[in-house]
């Protein structure tokens, strides 16, 4: 009997061993719980407006021996550029830049000062030209823009990002149908962050005879989200 005793010993270690692992992973007596099997997809999508607003800056430069002589120049022209840009129906006018810089020549002497103000506003694509021509006549020697927006920009992104997520369940769906498996419902949806903005155009400057055309174009809002489908 004494010759069994080590064995018996051993065995008794083993069973205290697997006890103690049972009561540090209490999942091991009743078994883990499976994550769900996924598919995730990138969706795109694209919704085709053609702009609706246009953002437009006019400016003034002066330039004149002092620094008074050149802003008190500058502020009248600009005055002038305001109210004619308010006339022809410019809304949500804000001041971009004043600015007085000293004119040196080759000695570094100081010959002179120049000043600038520019204004932007916004209106109808179809006034944008007339919003143009208003501020050179008025006495606006700069011009940018014009910058092209949507106004319900927010509703048409949103109709993007549904289609976003209906193209990522079609991919889905083509991946289920060469893998054998069936798409369930949505387990998470990721979106990315949005890009873009308004469409810019060249500057424009200087008087012309006609009116200043506008042409709007298209211009695509787009969405992209990541969505994770479960697997049935």
């Amino acid at each position: 009997m004494r010759r069994l005793a080590p064995t018996i010993l051993v065995v008794a270690a083993v069973a205290t061993v697997a006890l103690l692992a049972g009561v540090g992973r209490p999942e091991s007596a009743r078994g883990e719980v499976a994550t769900p099997d996924t598919v995730t997809t990138i969706g795109h999508g694209v919704v085709t407006v053609v702009p609706d607003e246009a953002t437009v800056s006019a400016g003034v430069h002066t330039q004149a021996a002092s620094a008074s002589d050149a802003l008190d120049q500058n502020a009248r022209l600009m005055n002038a550029v305001i109210a004619a840009l308010k006339a022809a129906g410019g809304d949500d006018l804000q001041t971009q830049q004043v600015s007085l810089v000293p004119q040196t020549n080759e000695e570094s002497a100081v010959t002179g000062y120049a000043a600038d103000n520019s204004v932007s506003a916004k209106t109808k694509v179809a006034s944008a030209g007339a919003l143009v021509d208003a501020a050179v006549k008025a006495g606006a020697n700069t011009v940018g823009g014009p910058s092209l927006s949507v106004s319900d920009s927010d509703a048409r992104y949103r109709d993007a990002l549904a289609k976003a997520v209906e193209d990522a369940r079609l991919k889905a769906q083509a991946l289920a149908q060469a893998g054998g498996f069936g798409v369930g419902p949505v387990s998470s949806v990721t979106e990315s962050a949005p890009e873009g903005g308004p469409i810019a155009f060249g500057a424009l400057a200087g008087k012309r005879d006609a009116s200043t055309p506008i042409e709007p174009g298209t211009q695509n809002v787009t969405a992209d989200v990541t969505v994770t489908f479960r697997i049935r």
